[in-house]
């Protein structure tokens, strides 16, 4: 094989893991866009959920309110009456009994207005919870649009590089000698990007093990050579072409 086979060899190498690497961010990359939209859709509906359990816990609360609100009303009621009661007693049994009542109900009356003072405090609070589930929910939905709207923006652009890079790759393998093809090809199938590496200072770029120097002139002399502790195919980076 001569010097200018090997160089073709080895560039071509080069290129294939360069190829190999800029296909898989791009496969990353147009995977991850719909995963991101499906997260932001998700969160979405979280937050629907949680305005709307915000929303109900108010009405409900509000409900209470206004039903303590009625029973204070029917207690004061019951007073007033018991107390006009009082000037027809007929004896001290029926007086004393009226009295009864009427510190009863008025106690009963003083524990609703309590009652109904911390649920309408409640009641304002709810309102606060309501307005900021509105709010990110609004901002949620925002975010969910725009990130949908870039992820079709950018997904024909990357299927546009996708299929240019796939060209180019073919045009690198064919440039492979036949039996080093079918060793490159079973390679990638097993392990795609990582199939390749760099022999850097003499070191495997995919592991970090040393590359001793005879297999490192085989390299160069453009055969197949693998690290011995990761099995990845090896090439010379560019600053360490051969002269």
């Amino acid at each position: 094989m001569t010097t200018s086979d090997t160089s073709v060899t080895i560039e071509v190498l080069r290129s294939l893991h360069r190829i190999h690497r800029q296909l898989g961010d791009l496969k990353s990359r147009l995977a991850h866009g719909p995963r991101v939209v499906q997260a932001r859709q998700a969160n979405v509906g979280r937050l629907e959920e949680q305005l709307t359990q915000a929303e109900a816990k108010a009405k409900a609360t509000r409900v209470t309110a206004d039903e303590k609100q009625l029973q204070l009303k029917a207690g004061e009621e019951k007073v007033q009456k018991y107390q006009r009661q009082l000037n027809e007693a007929k004896s001290n049994t029926e007086y004393q009994a009226l009295q009864d009542q009427i510190r009863a109900t008025k106690m009963t009356n003083s524990v609703l207005e309590d009652e109904i003072l911390e649920a309408m405090e409640e009641v304002d609070q709810l309102k606060v919870q309501v307005k900021q589930a509105g709010e990110d929910l609004a901002t949620a939905r925002a975010e969910a649009d725009k990130t949908a709207g870039e992820v079709d923006r950018q997904e024909p652009l990357i299927r546009a590089d996708l299929e240019r890079l796939e060209t180019e790759l073919k045009e690198c393998e064919d440039a492979l000698p036949g039996d080093f093809q079918e060793i490159y090809r079973r390679l990638v199938r097993h392990r795609g990007e990582d199939a390749m590496a760099p022999i850097n200072d003499e070191f495997c770029g995919g592991c970090n093990q040393h590359v001793p120097l005879n297999m490192i002139s085989q390299v160069m002399l453009s055969q197949p050579v693998f690290c011995k502790s990761c099995g990845r195919l090896l090439y010379l980076p560019e600053e360490k072409k051969s002269e």
